[in-house]
């Protein structure tokens, strides 16, 4: 039997795989415009920055732009190493296969060179995930991980689910797997993003990363969640927010008032919503996070209205995009 990873297509995953798609549809231009190379490198940076910063990284924006510029940065060795490394890795981006298991190896010789003795080859012993001094997950046995690995690329190369639903997906079951001694987290995110930038260009430089780590304690939670339920839809909900998150932040030439926040919330306004639909589109549970992050901002700045604004706590309210709200859409589509 072909193994297929265990995980639910919720309506919540549906709905942010349609923003996404609608928001990538608007932004796909940027990459032709006469500024995208430095957008690019822009975002090449935050991009390298999130991810090595989760795994305690301590480099700034500014050291890892001095690197690629060839300076010398007085830091510690090893995490100068680490950018060379992951500044070397992204250069073979573009040549890289998704579904190719000997590319994810040469993937993390390059990104592991001189940091570990196994760069580029599968653990040969057994590891965990640790939470201070508890162990939260435990890989499967190095045994394993070759006929594990196997089976995953089998199904990434034959499934016909979304590539934003199957990249969450491959990055999940990658980091269950844990085939490496060292260098899984940022393997893992890299090759959601190479799965990612197949489907779309735009994504070979969109900074999920630096987005990722701020939000660390959510995206282990997430994780773990999964692990609970023998069901990676939790992850994927969370990879999903984080990539919309991201096209709302991947250009400066976003209407300063208008936050990433606010972005995500008029992508996702379909006619008239409610308080609990519009929730449920953007996937959020906290009721006073939502109205102070995302619908509070948006009403203050005119771009949504209520349909009954003189009872502002019926049970009826709902929400709609007013003019203003429909030329920021609009304009952002031009861009």
């Amino acid at each position: 039997m072909k193994y297929q990873p265990p995980f639910t297509i919720t309506p919540q995953i549906l709905n942010l795989v349609a923003a996404i798609s609608e928001a990538v549809g608007r932004l796909t231009a940027l990459t032709e415009q006469a500024g995208a190379l430095r957008l690019r490198r822009i975002n090449r940076v935050r991009t390298i920055q999130g991810s090595l910063a989760i795994e305690g990284n301590t480099l700034s924006q500014a050291q890892i732009t001095a690197i690629l510029e060839g300076q010398r940065v007085i830091a510690p060795p090893r995490e100068v190493q680490e950018v060379k490394n992951a500044l070397a890795a992204y250069d073979f981006f573009g040549t890289w296969r998704p579904a190719s298991e000997s590319d994810l190896l040469e993937a993390h010789r390059i990104l592991m060179s001189g940091l570990i003795d196994e760069a580029g080859m599968y653990r040969s012993g057994g590891v965990g995930v640790m939470a201070g001094l508890r162990v939260v997950h435990m890989a499967p046995p190095a045994s394993r991980v070759p006929q594990l690995m196997g089976d995953l690329f089998t199904w990434l190369a034959a499934t016909d689910v979304h590539p934003l639903i199957a990249a969450s997906v491959f990055h999940y079951e990658f980091e269950f797997i844990h085939p490496f001694t060292d260098g899984n987290g940022r393997m893992g995110r890299l090759w959601q993003s190479l799965i990612l930038a197949h489907w779309n260009p735009l994504f070979g430089d969109m900074p999920v990363e630096s987005l990722v780590f701020d939000h660390q304690r959510e995206y282990y939670q997430a994780l773990q969640e999964s692990s609970n339920q023998a069901d990676s839809a939790p992850f994927i909900t969370f990879m999903l927010q984080m990539i919309l998150e991201s096209l709302f932040s991947f250009t400066p030439q976003v209407t300063p008032q208008v936050t990433p926040q606010v972005g995500e919330l008029l992508v996702a306004m379909r006619a008239e919503m409610s308080r609990e639909a519009l929730q449920a589109a953007l996937g959020l549970k906290d009721r006073k996070s939502f109205r102070e992050r995302y619908l509070g901002p948006a009403l203050a700045e005119g771009l949504v209205e209520m349909t009954l604004p003189g009872k502002p706590s019926s049970r009826l309210q709902k929400y709609r995009l007013t003019g203003k709200g429909r030329q920021f859409l609009a304009d952002q589509a031009k861009k």
